[in-house]
């Protein structure tokens, strides 16, 4: 199962490629073509399988090395195309070229070595299969999927699926006509769920999220953009080899995305046993239970409220804080979507918009503090140009910018980029825990900051997962951060 999403066979023999989790009859070895990509596997003339479903297998993690920068370099392209097909945005290869500092020829070059495709084919193959996954999954109407698949026209979408699939697309459609069940999607192991989901409970939001901990089942509302919201549940099987993704009705449409929301979300796909081996030098007051993973967000600026409401205060405070704040500014399901919700799912987090208009006296008066509550503000009124905002933003991009931010400081820039962009190697030096896990037995005092910096360096690039190992096994209750930084 871990190797799901990392290669793909095709079969010669009736031209189709598969994951290899598929359960179809073993084809001879003699007939087998192996791939690092869906799109190698299509550049090569073979049609996706449609009882594996590749559209559905989990993307490949970028892997950052210094000692490699043009690979680094392709899969950040990579990652940019992804990010725009998702997003809906159109971005040319020169752009994309222009924002990581090479030229568009150079890039074209390294991402045809990294991938054994052009950037184009790449995308053309992300396309199809998106446009695939909507075929089967939703009964959107063929000139809807063409658009939101990114093609420019329904007569394009038709050539291009008729020449790379050999079918028509209404042929894909006659046989799934019917509603869809929920979306099973694999884990890479090992996985410790109960601990995902202990830390996601203690900071979950009512009438917002809902954790079941008996059930390892997780579920929330959703918000895709202004016009499209809903909710999305998942659960996890007791050993956590799969994961149980399903959503209302009116999202069946962008599964691919809530799948990936899924996977960053709950931290799905990283390569378990390669942090768990990089972290084996953590002190023997970090946990070193296998599979301790890193939990992501769902909405990019609900997480940048809450890691300002929880400055200086318990984990339990900035729940409260963060319930306060979502009972005045929060909004209500639609009736239409209530429909099939989960349990005790009432609301939609609060929107930037909302809480620029209120004002920071208005939202202090939940209790917070008045220049908390201004930073609060300033956050919500700058959201629409922050690189925060933006489906392809970068660590590098967003640290300065919102250390610029009057009453926002290291602790909080760092713990934002970590959890809203699972960025793997953040490091929040001033946090009070960290420093007293990481110094001696026999000292009174936590170490400084520089000395924290200086010991975490031996766990890039995983420090993000490091500092979830120390905080779990800090003496306070698992899964505790520390929210009395100094800002």
């Amino acid at each position: 199962m871990g190797a799901d999403g990392h290669w793909y066979v095709g079969v010669t023999s009736t031209g189709i490629y598969c994951r290899p989790i598929c359960r179809v009859r073993t084809p001879k070895p003699e007939n087998c073509r192996f791939f690092k990509h869906a799109a190698q596997a299509e550049a090569a003339q073979f049609r996706p399988c449609l009882k594996c479903r590749p559209e559905l297998a989990p993307g490949r993690p970028l892997r950052w090395s210094v000692m490699d920068a043009s690979s680094t370099l392709a899969q950040q392209a990579r990652s940019l195309l992804d990010a725009n097909l998702q997003s809906g945005q159109a971005h040319s290869l020169e752009m994309i070229a222009q924002r990581l500092g090479v030229t568009a020829r150079h890039l074209r070059r390294i991402f045809a070595v990294e991938y054994g495709v052009s950037p184009i084919q790449y995308l053309q193959t992300q396309r199809l299969l998106r446009a695939k996954q909507m075929l089967t999954d939703t009964l959107l109407p063929m000139s809807e999927i063409a658009h939101r698949s990114g093609f420019a026209s329904l007569r394009r979408f038709n050539a291009a699926f008729a020449l790379s699939y050999r079918m028509q697309p209404s042929q894909l459609r006659s046989t799934n006509i019917t509603a869809k069940k929920p979306l099973n999607i694999p884990v890479s192991q090992p996985y410790n769920a109960l601990a995902m989901l202990e830390f996601l409970a203690r900071r979950a939001i009512p009438g917002v999220e809902v954790v079941d901990l008996e059930s390892l089942t997780i579920a929330r509302t959703l918000r895709l953009s202004d016009s499209l919201t809903g909710w999305l549940r998942i659960g996890l099987d007791p050993n956590a080899q799969l994961a149980r993704v399903e959503s209302c009705a009116s999202l069946q449409a962008y599964m691919l995305d809530i799948l990936e929301i899924a996977r960053r979300w709950l931290d799905l796909t990283s390569d378990g046993h390669l942090i768990d081996s990089h972290l084996s030098s953590l002190p023997a007051c970090a946990s070193h239970e296998p599979g301790i993973r890193l939990p992501g967000c769902v909405d990019r600026f609900e997480l940048a409220v809450r890691a300002i409401l929880g400055q200086q205060i318990s984990v339990a405070g900035a729940r409260t804080m963060a319930n306060r704040l979502n009972e005045r500014y929060g909004q209500a399901l639609e009736p239409q979507m209530q429909d099939g919700v989960p349990a005790g799912l009432t609301h939609l987090f609060a929107l930037p918009e909302t809480l620029a208009h209120a004002g920071a006296q208005h939202i202090a008066q939940i209790g917070l503090p008045q220049r908390r509550a201004e930073t609060l503000h300033a956050v919500a009124q700058r959201w629409p140009t922050l690189a925060l905002a933006k489906a392809d933003a970068r660590a590098q991009d967003i640290i300065p910018e919102l250390l610029s931010i009057p009453g926002l400081g290291p602790w909080t820039a760092q713990y934002i980029v970590m959890r809203a962009l699972s960025h793997p190697d953040a490091w929040p030096a001033g946090d009070l825990i960290l420093r007293r896990q990481l110094a001696p037995v026999d000292s009174p005092k936590p170490l400084t900051e520089r000395a924290c910096e200086t010991a975490a360096q031996a766990w890039q690039p995983y420090r993000s997962y490091a500092v979830m190992r120390l905080w779990r096994g800090a003496s306070l209750p698992p899964l505790t951060e520390n929210l009395y930084g100094h800002e």
